[in-house]
């Protein structure tokens, strides 16, 4: 039995660029997917992963937080998988017809077999989107019509989560998505970089800068940012809506974009994932275009991932602390580096600190690196008690530098050279001389800034050749 014939016998896909879909094998992670639907009704389509197709709900209200509220959800065809990264228009006169928007994605965990759940009429389950988070139920109670309603946990919003307006892929409102299919189709060269279509080039995500600026800002980049970084797993954060609103961070892979590789590793969850890494400059424009925007990395490449070769101590300085003194704190851990005969490159954090960066050539194991990085941090501890910690704890940082060492850790990743940080006066984490730590505060370089540096010589031009 197909369960996809309802689906495409109410479509003509010579008119709606709808995807025509195949049934396909579930991976182990189950996808979500809410569309809004402006449609002769407006509404939200819930659909959720399973044996191979998407089990799909109209949601007229759409969803609600208030675990006292319960949205009407109809049942209704089957939709295929692919169908969940669909965004745009589906034509006048069409089925459906109508601007789509994707308005929450993610993983969806159910707690019972959802085949006796739809045949017993309850459907219990748990999402993990950008928006919907908790337990959930569908219960049945009349024909196709079913109640979608908010379990009690640890998940709740007092605010109309309906007023979140724009795409959590795109970043795009109804109408730029109306406006905006059409400009791509009309104009395709203005929106397109290393091959990469940029929707919505000039929402404002910080300030005056729109989406365009960052993209560009990264292309230009790309040349010093991408020896660094490529081929190591990275997380990201994405501000769909600017950074005022709501950004979240990304560590898993979920759509298969040109330039992007993937592994699968266990999570902390104890299932396998996929997570990702950079392979060319077509990967960071592609993850620039899903509004990723903050850029961090593991301590190793994909092709040695139980070996570590990147070194990294960020100095974290207790508030009260003063410039000075976090200076004089990346100092005294050169002087250590010094005595081990390590290179050691400087950037700034784009944030309150720096970060010291070490290339380590000789292969170690996770542990080990991890140790010997703990070993630095003891050290300056014992060496100047006064001024340096090595405890994680709050309570131990008062007046000091927490040397951070636990980023040193498998899993564990820091900020990228070369990365925006998506905080409030959005600045760059840039590589930068030894003799300029006294003349750069940790988050002076803009955007602007560190384009005028890419003129002059590479502060970290030997990275590799060291150690």
């Amino acid at each position: 039995m197909d369960k996809l014939k309802k689906y495409k016998e109410k479509r003509n896909f010579k008119k709606t660029k709808e995807p025509i879909g195949k049934i396909e094998k579930s991976k182990e992670k189950l996808n979500f997917v809410v569309q809004h639907h402006l449609a002769r009704k407006d509404h939200y389509d819930l659909r959720l992963e399973w044996r191979g197709t998407m089990i799909s709900f109209a949601v007229p209200k759409g969803p609600s937080y208030n675990t006292r509220e319960k949205r009407l959800a109809i049942h209704v065809e089957d939709h295929p998988l692919n169908y969940r990264h669909f965004e745009g228009i589906i034509p006048k006169n069409e089925y459906g017809a109508g601007t789509v928007m994707i308005w929450d994605c993610g993983f969806w965990q159910p707690l019972e077999n959802p085949d006796k759940g739809l045949k017993r009429g309850s459907i219990k389950f748990i999402l993990e989107g950008t928006r919907l988070k908790g337990r959930w139920t569908l219960v049945h109670f009349k024909d196709e019509n079913w109640l979608l309603i908010k379990e009690k946990d640890n998940y709740f919003m007092y605010k109309n989560i309906l007023e979140y307006n724009t795409s959590v892929k795109t970043g795009r409102t109804m109408e730029e998505i109306k406006n905006g299919t059409r400009k791509v189709r009309n104009s395709k060269t203005k929106q397109i970089i290393e091959g990469i279509s940029i929707t919505n080039p000039t929402k404002k995500i910080y300030s005056h800068v729109t989406k365009i600026d960052l993209v560009s800002y990264y292309q230009k980049v790309a040349k010093r940012m991408l020896p660094l970084i490529e081929r190591r797993l990275i997380s990201v954060i994405r501000a769909p809506e600017g950074i005022k609103k709501d950004i979240f961070f990304k560590k898993h892979l979920e759509n298969e974009n040109n330039g992007l590789g993937k592994v699968k590793l266990k999570s902390d969850n104890g299932k396998k994932e996929d997570y990702y890494y950079l392979k060319d400059s077509m990967g960071l424009i592609s993850e620039c275009q899903m509004n990723s925007f903050e850029f961090h990395i593991w301590g190793s490449h994909v092709d040695t991932l139980n070996h570590p070769d990147y070194l990294v101590f960020d100095l974290d300085p207790d508030e009260k602390l003063s410039l000075q003194k976090v200076r004089e704190g990346v100092k005294d851990l050169k002087s250590i580096l010094d005595e081990l005969n390590l290179t050691a490159f400087l950037k700034t954090s784009g944030g309150k600190g720096y970060h010291v960066v070490v290339p380590i050539k000789k292969l170690k194991t996770w542990p080990k690196f991890r140790n010997f990085a703990k070993t630095i941090a003891d050290l300056m501890a014992a060496k100047w008690p006064e001024k340096y910690t090595s405890n994680i704890r709050k309570e131990s940082r008062k007046n000091k530098i927490f040397i951070d060492w636990i980023r040193n850790t498998k899993g564990a990743t820091s900020v990228a050279p070369y990365s925006l940080r998506l905080r409030k006066k959005m600045r760059v984490s840039m590589p930068i001389f030894w003799n300029e730590l006294d003349k750069i505060k940790p988050d002076e370089i803009t955007m602007e800034m560190a384009l005028k540096r890419l003129k002059g010589k590479d502060p970290w031009a030997n990275f590799y050749d060291v150690n």
